[in-house]
Protein backbone atom coordinates (compact mmCIF):
# COMPACT_ATOMS: atom_id res chain seq x y z
CA UNK A 1 0.00 0.00 0.00
CA UNK A 2 1.19 3.51 -0.76
CA UNK A 3 -0.08 7.05 -1.06
CA UNK A 4 -2.31 8.06 -3.96
CA UNK A 5 -0.63 10.55 -6.30
CA UNK A 6 -2.57 13.51 -7.70
CA UNK A 7 -1.73 16.36 -10.05
CA UNK A 8 -1.33 18.96 -7.30
CA UNK A 9 0.31 21.72 -9.38
CA UNK A 10 1.14 24.54 -6.92
CA UNK A 11 -1.05 23.32 -4.08
CA UNK A 12 0.89 22.27 -0.98
CA UNK A 13 0.01 18.90 0.53
CA UNK A 14 -0.15 18.42 4.30
CA UNK A 15 -0.04 14.94 5.83
CA UNK A 16 -2.95 14.71 8.28
CA UNK A 17 -1.67 13.35 11.61
CA UNK A 18 1.29 12.18 9.55
CA UNK A 19 0.52 9.79 6.71
CA UNK A 20 -2.34 8.34 8.74
CA UNK A 21 -3.63 6.35 5.79
CA UNK A 22 -0.50 4.19 6.03
CA UNK A 23 0.68 4.32 9.64
CA UNK A 24 -0.96 4.83 13.02
CA UNK A 25 -2.03 8.46 13.29
CA UNK A 26 0.07 10.95 15.24
CA UNK A 27 3.00 8.61 15.77
CA UNK A 28 6.64 8.89 14.83
CA UNK A 29 5.99 6.19 12.22
CA UNK A 30 3.38 8.35 10.50
CA UNK A 31 5.61 11.43 10.68
CA UNK A 32 8.60 9.62 9.18
CA UNK A 33 6.34 8.26 6.43
CA UNK A 34 5.49 11.86 5.55
CA UNK A 35 9.13 12.86 5.80
CA UNK A 36 10.09 10.28 3.20
CA UNK A 37 7.54 11.61 0.72
CA UNK A 38 6.84 14.86 -1.07
CA UNK A 39 4.59 16.49 1.53
CA UNK A 40 5.05 20.15 2.32
CA UNK A 41 3.85 19.84 5.89
CA UNK A 42 3.05 17.36 8.64
CA UNK A 43 -0.03 18.09 10.75
CA UNK A 44 -0.48 16.90 14.32
CA UNK A 45 -2.32 17.66 17.57
CA UNK A 46 -0.90 18.65 20.93
CA UNK A 47 -2.41 18.46 24.42
CA UNK A 48 -1.20 19.68 27.79
CA UNK A 49 -0.64 16.98 30.40
CA UNK A 50 -1.56 17.12 34.08
CA UNK A 51 2.03 17.90 35.09
CA UNK A 52 2.57 20.79 32.66
CA UNK A 53 4.17 18.87 29.82
CA UNK A 54 2.86 18.17 26.30
CA UNK A 55 1.83 15.05 24.43
CA UNK A 56 0.94 14.37 20.79
CA UNK A 57 -2.55 12.87 20.46
CA UNK A 58 -5.77 13.89 18.72
CA UNK A 59 -8.49 12.90 21.18
CA UNK A 60 -8.57 13.89 24.82
CA UNK A 61 -9.06 10.21 25.68
CA UNK A 62 -6.57 7.49 24.76
CA UNK A 63 -9.10 4.69 24.26
CA UNK A 64 -9.54 5.01 20.49
CA UNK A 65 -5.81 4.65 19.79
CA UNK A 66 -4.79 2.50 22.76
CA UNK A 67 -7.78 0.16 23.15
CA UNK A 68 -10.66 -0.38 25.56
CA UNK A 69 -8.38 -1.27 28.46
CA UNK A 70 -6.50 2.05 28.39
CA UNK A 71 -8.89 4.95 28.68
CA UNK A 72 -6.95 7.89 30.11
CA UNK A 73 -7.57 11.61 29.69
CA UNK A 74 -4.50 13.46 28.42
CA UNK A 75 -5.13 16.65 30.40
CA UNK A 76 -5.57 14.81 33.73
CA UNK A 77 -2.77 12.25 33.28
CA UNK A 78 0.93 12.84 33.83
CA UNK A 79 3.35 12.82 30.91
CA UNK A 80 5.34 9.75 31.98
CA UNK A 81 2.20 7.61 32.22
CA UNK A 82 1.01 8.69 28.77
CA UNK A 83 4.41 7.91 27.29
CA UNK A 84 4.25 4.34 28.59
CA UNK A 85 1.06 3.50 26.68
CA UNK A 86 1.49 1.07 23.80
CA UNK A 87 -0.86 2.05 20.96
CA UNK A 88 -2.71 -0.31 18.65
CA UNK A 89 -1.31 -0.95 15.19
CA UNK A 90 -3.48 -0.39 12.12
CA UNK A 91 -4.87 -3.93 12.46
CA UNK A 92 -5.81 -3.45 16.12
CA UNK A 93 -2.92 -5.50 17.49
CA UNK A 94 -0.58 -4.51 20.34
CA UNK A 95 2.48 -6.39 19.09
CA UNK A 96 4.79 -3.43 18.47
CA UNK A 97 6.76 -1.67 21.18
CA UNK A 98 7.50 1.38 19.01
CA UNK A 99 3.93 2.66 18.54
CA UNK A 100 3.56 5.20 21.32
CA UNK A 101 2.47 8.79 21.87
CA UNK A 102 5.25 11.15 20.72
CA UNK A 103 6.59 14.15 22.56
CA UNK A 104 6.54 17.64 21.08
CA UNK A 105 10.29 17.41 20.58
CA UNK A 106 10.09 14.11 18.72
CA UNK A 107 7.51 15.49 16.33
CA UNK A 108 9.42 18.70 15.66
CA UNK A 109 12.68 16.80 15.40
CA UNK A 110 11.32 14.53 12.67
CA UNK A 111 9.91 17.48 10.73
CA UNK A 112 13.25 19.26 11.05
CA UNK A 113 15.24 16.23 9.91
CA UNK A 114 13.12 15.84 6.77
CA UNK A 115 12.68 19.60 6.25
CA UNK A 116 8.90 19.53 6.53
CA UNK A 117 6.75 22.35 7.89
CA UNK A 118 5.10 21.59 11.23
CA UNK A 119 1.35 22.20 11.14
CA UNK A 120 0.61 22.10 14.85
CA UNK A 121 -2.94 22.12 16.19
CA UNK A 122 -3.31 23.51 19.70
CA UNK A 123 -6.12 21.33 21.04
CA UNK A 124 -8.80 22.82 23.28
CA UNK A 125 -8.16 26.05 25.16
CA UNK A 126 -4.65 26.64 26.48
CA UNK A 127 -3.42 29.25 28.90
CA UNK A 128 -1.07 31.88 27.52
CA UNK A 129 1.75 30.42 29.60
CA UNK A 130 1.22 27.00 28.02
CA UNK A 131 1.26 28.41 24.50
CA UNK A 132 4.40 30.35 25.37
CA UNK A 133 6.08 27.19 26.65
CA UNK A 134 5.33 25.39 23.37
CA UNK A 135 6.74 28.33 21.41
CA UNK A 136 9.85 28.47 23.58
CA UNK A 137 10.53 24.75 23.20
CA UNK A 138 10.27 24.86 19.42
CA UNK A 139 12.35 28.01 19.28
CA UNK A 140 15.04 26.27 21.34
CA UNK A 141 15.15 23.61 18.62
CA UNK A 142 15.73 26.29 15.99
CA UNK A 143 12.59 25.45 14.03
CA UNK A 144 9.93 28.00 14.94
CA UNK A 145 10.06 29.70 11.54
CA UNK A 146 8.92 26.41 9.99
CA UNK A 147 5.76 26.06 12.11
CA UNK A 148 2.16 26.89 11.24
CA UNK A 149 -0.06 26.97 14.33
CA UNK A 150 -3.71 26.02 13.85
CA UNK A 151 -6.62 26.02 16.31
CA UNK A 152 -10.38 26.13 16.65
CA UNK A 153 -9.88 28.21 19.80
CA UNK A 154 -9.34 31.85 18.83
CA UNK A 155 -7.57 32.69 22.08
CA UNK A 156 -4.90 30.08 21.35
CA UNK A 157 -4.04 31.83 18.08
CA UNK A 158 -4.07 35.25 19.74
CA UNK A 159 -1.65 33.89 22.36
CA UNK A 160 0.69 32.73 19.59
CA UNK A 161 0.59 36.16 17.98
CA UNK A 162 1.16 37.89 21.33
CA UNK A 163 4.57 36.25 21.57
CA UNK A 164 5.33 35.96 17.84
CA UNK A 165 3.50 38.72 15.98
CA UNK A 166 4.50 37.45 12.51
CA UNK A 167 3.97 33.73 13.14
CA UNK A 168 1.85 31.99 10.49
CA UNK A 169 -1.44 30.84 11.99
CA UNK A 170 -4.58 29.29 10.52
CA UNK A 171 -8.02 29.61 12.08
CA UNK A 172 -9.72 26.21 12.09
CA UNK A 173 -13.47 25.97 11.54
CA UNK A 174 -16.11 23.83 9.89
CA UNK A 175 -18.49 26.39 8.37
CA UNK A 176 -18.07 29.96 7.21
CA UNK A 177 -19.71 32.88 8.99
CA UNK A 178 -19.43 36.65 8.71
CA UNK A 179 -17.90 36.72 12.19
CA UNK A 180 -15.16 34.26 11.26
CA UNK A 181 -14.27 36.16 8.08
CA UNK A 182 -14.08 39.45 9.97
CA UNK A 183 -11.90 37.85 12.65
CA UNK A 184 -9.53 36.42 10.04
CA UNK A 185 -9.23 39.78 8.28
CA UNK A 186 -8.78 41.71 11.52
CA UNK A 187 -5.90 39.58 12.77
CA UNK A 188 -4.27 38.67 9.47
CA UNK A 189 -4.91 34.95 9.89
CA UNK A 190 -5.08 32.33 7.19
CA UNK A 191 -7.81 29.69 7.36
CA UNK A 192 -8.09 25.91 7.71
CA UNK A 193 -11.63 24.89 6.80
CA UNK A 194 -13.65 21.71 6.34
CA UNK A 195 -13.44 20.99 2.63
CA UNK A 196 -17.19 20.65 2.03
CA UNK A 197 -17.68 24.29 3.04
CA UNK A 198 -15.54 25.57 0.16
CA UNK A 199 -16.73 26.85 -3.21
CA UNK A 200 -14.73 28.33 -6.05
CA UNK A 201 -16.37 31.71 -5.41
CA UNK A 202 -15.33 31.65 -1.76
CA UNK A 203 -11.76 30.75 -2.73
CA UNK A 204 -11.62 33.71 -5.11
CA UNK A 205 -13.00 36.12 -2.52
CA UNK A 206 -10.59 34.98 0.18
CA UNK A 207 -7.61 35.20 -2.15
CA UNK A 208 -8.67 38.71 -3.15
CA UNK A 209 -8.31 39.61 0.54
CA UNK A 210 -4.88 37.97 0.74
CA UNK A 211 -6.10 35.02 2.83
CA UNK A 212 -4.46 31.65 2.23
CA UNK A 213 -6.67 28.56 2.37
CA UNK A 214 -6.04 25.13 3.85
CA UNK A 215 -8.84 22.55 3.66
CA UNK A 216 -9.36 19.35 5.65
CA UNK A 217 -9.55 16.39 5.27
CA UNK A 218 -9.55 15.48 1.56
CA UNK A 219 -8.96 11.84 0.60
CA UNK A 220 -10.77 11.64 -2.74
CA UNK A 221 -8.40 12.32 -5.68
CA UNK A 222 -11.09 13.89 -7.88
CA UNK A 223 -12.23 16.27 -5.15
CA UNK A 224 -8.64 17.20 -4.38
CA UNK A 225 -7.87 17.96 -8.03
CA UNK A 226 -10.97 20.17 -8.18
CA UNK A 227 -9.61 22.18 -5.26
CA UNK A 228 -6.24 22.34 -7.01
CA UNK A 229 -7.98 23.80 -10.07
CA UNK A 230 -9.56 26.44 -7.83
CA UNK A 231 -6.14 27.43 -6.52
CA UNK A 232 -6.53 26.25 -2.92
CA UNK A 233 -3.20 26.83 -1.18
CA UNK A 234 -3.01 23.70 0.99
CA UNK A 235 -4.81 20.36 1.11
CA UNK A 236 -4.69 18.33 4.31
CA UNK A 237 -5.06 14.62 3.62
CA UNK A 238 -4.60 11.14 5.09
CA UNK A 239 -3.41 9.45 1.91
CA UNK A 240 -3.14 11.74 -1.13
CA UNK A 241 0.23 13.03 -2.24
Amino acid sequence: MNTIKIDRKNTLMVAHRGVSGLEVENTSLAFVAAGNRSYFGVETDIHCTADGNFIIIHDSHTKRVAGEDTDLVAETTDYATLRQIRLMDMDGSHTREDIRLPSLEEYVGICKKYEKVCVLELKHHMEESEVRKIIDRIEAMGYLDSVIFIAFDLDNLLSVRKYRSQQTVQYLFKEFSDEIIETVKKHGFDIDVYYQSLTEEIVQKLHADGIRINCWTVNDPEIAETFVSWGVDYITTNILE
